[in-house]
């Protein structure tokens, strides 16, 4: 094979979005042959867009009969994300996610349970933000040991603003059975990804969520966690679609210093000798270590997306590593179960979390969910807004 034939599951906002640079031929390789969501306006419009040679369908089991795709992009609501995974798998087909993995771990545990019963078939998720410079320098620097053993974490993001008619837009918004979670399901599945991929999983946390408190929505947008890893460090971690101006300030603090990614600007501040040395052997009281601080260079980002699908037509063709395994979606679902799960039982978690407790309290939710009907084809644009 020397082309990928890819069909797209779900176009609206991303989906869309992905269409996009596909027939614009962005992608070495790849060509878009299909399109398919259950709205036959979108997919109508879809096609309009593409232009000749794509197929549109409004079933995806009549797609995967089709035969005409070697790989599926999955651009469609969060819960959908793990069953048409299985089915593209059991089609012999590769598979690019969209975030989030899924809902809830048992569920994408399965699905990686699938993907690992079919090795031939690569499977990506589209984790975009790993492809930043400043993300991969703070990985590199942690992953030399030039930070020292992380001592603290802190990502104080709360530029993920949000109107209410972001969230009237569609009727599975902001709902417990159409989206499965608010904030941190739709908007922090890419930072908690990055705390993860950068600093590991913490061991526990505690955590609050206040469901509604900005926006008439049923599910979270403030939250406040706070992290506990193994070696005894700790983690904050805040995030709301309901403040203006935000702010986006990741902080890792370790032995040899202090990393800071703010304003799109990398700062390393490192100390001439590990502190818990110089706390033991310093005598003069109110001293500290000599540090300096460093303006990390950047490289320019580009095409987060268009990066992540490239290396994922790269895998299928060339055996290249990928960016973002499937399978390691699983992780930031972790984080944002055991937040959802603390603040329903008011009480600490640990991870791996409870999955069957956590499905049964996310059922309780969805008992109670409700829904609002959007108009037949519309799709939020949403380029620029990640």
């Amino acid at each position: 094979m020397d082309q990928v034939r890819i069909g797209i599951i779900g176009v609206g906002g991303m989906g869309n979005h992905h269409l996009g640079y596909l027939v614009k031929s962005e992608v070495a390789n790849a060509r878009l042959t299909a399109v398919c969501d259950t709205d036959p306006a979108r997919v109508k419009d879809a096609l309009a867009r593409a232009g000749e040679g794509v197929q549109g369908f409004e079933n995806a089991d009549d797609l995967f009969a089709a035969k005409c795709v070697d790989a599926i992009i999955l651009a469609t609501p969060h819960y959908f994300h793990p069953p048409y995974a299985v089915k593209g798998f059991e089609n012999g087909l590769h598979v690019l996610s969209e975030k989030p993995a899924g809902v809830y771990t048992k569920q994408v545990r399965e699905m990686n349970e699938a993907a690992a019963a079919h090795p031939e078939c690569v499977f990506s998720l589209m984790f975009n933000q790993r492809t930043r410079a400043a993300h991969q320098k703070m990985k590199q620097v942690v992953e030399l040991g030039e930070l020292g053993e992380i001592k603290r974490v802190n990502w104080l993001i709360t530029n993920w603003f949000r109107a209410q008619s972001y969230y009237d837009s569609g009727g599975w918004r902001a709902t417990w059975e159409g989206e499965g979670g608010g904030v941190l399901i739709n908007q922090c599945p890419h930072n908690l990804d990055l705390m993860q991929w950068i600093c590991g999983m913490p061991e526990r946390m505690r955590a609050f969520c206040f469901f509604g408190k900005y926006h008439d929505i049923e599910v979270e947008d403030d939250v406040t966690a706070y992290f506990e890893y193994e070696n005894g460090a700790t983690g904050l971690f805040i995030t709301t679609t309901g403040e203006a101006p935000g702010t986006n300030r990741f902080e890792i603090s370790g032995d040899r210093g202090r990393l800071v990614l703010e304003g799109g600007k990398l700062t390393f501040t490192r100390s001439l000798v590990p502190v818990s040395q110089f706390l033991k052997e310093f005598k003069g009281g109110f001293g500290e270590p000599e540090y300096w601080t460093i303006d990390v260079p950047l490289k320019g980002d580009s095409g987060e997306h268009i990066v992540i699908t490239r290396n994922w037509i790269d895998a299928i063709l060339h055996g290249k590593p990928l960016l973002a395994r499937g399978e390691e979606g699983i992780n930031s679902l972790q984080l944002s179960n055991a937040m959802h799960l603390s603040a329903w039982t008011d009480a600490w978690v640990d991870i791996p979390v409870d999955e069957d407790l956590y499905y049964e309290k996310l059922q309780e939710q969805i008992k109670s969910s409700t829904g609002k009907k959007a108009a037949a084809g519309d799709a939020l644009k949403v380029d620029g807004t990640f």
